[in-house]
């Protein structure tokens, strides 16, 4: 239902074509509904990335390999294995490896990024084309220098003052 709506606002929109660089920034898109996989597809390709796309969780897992791809944006409730089941398996593998979540039970369910593993959370939603797009340009630029988990909510050593 929610990608229905999406899918009829991205066609509303006249989406400026990217002429794609040689070297095209690769996503790798997991989603089991058929139109939802288009649509965002659609999108990506039209912002200039290259997206391969797997309708469950299971081929998404059999598809990724380390450092093939820039950004991995999964559904959450996939049959076979959903999107949290597959963010686990990537992580045991890859522990930085940027990755986003999508779902429409983003507030009923209490997804988080911490809760899922995902390294962002994006709720299906009339807002999620532009949201997706910024939230992968932002994971692009964040590079690899992605802290190890558990330390993230530490806090700074504090900085000892000269005794002048």
């Amino acid at each position: 239902m929610v990608d229905i709506a999406v899918t009829a606002m991205l066609r509303s929109q006249s989406l400026a074509m990217k002429t794609p660089s040689l070297a095209q920034p690769k996503i790798l898109l997991v989603d089991d509904n058929r139109d939802g996989l288009l649509v965002r597809r659609l999108l990506l390709e039209e912002m200039g990335f290259h997206v391969e796309v797997a309708p469950n969780g299971e081929e998404g897992f059999e598809l990724y390999q380390p450092g093939r791809f820039e950004v991995i944006v999964t559904d959450y409730r996939m049959p076979r294995m959903d999107g949290i089941e597959l963010i686990r398996r990537i992580r045991q593998i890859e522990p930085k490896e940027r990755i986003i979540l999508l779902s429409g039970f983003v507030e009923p369910l209490g997804l988080t990024e911490q809760n899922t593993g995902a390294d962002v959370v994006i709720a299906k939603s009339s807002n999620e084309p532009a949201n997706l797009v910024r939230s992968i340009k932002r994971l692009q630029n964040r590079g690899t220098s992605r802290k190890p988990p558990g330390s993230q909510g530490r806090q700074p050593s504090p900085v000892r003052a000269s005794g002048n």
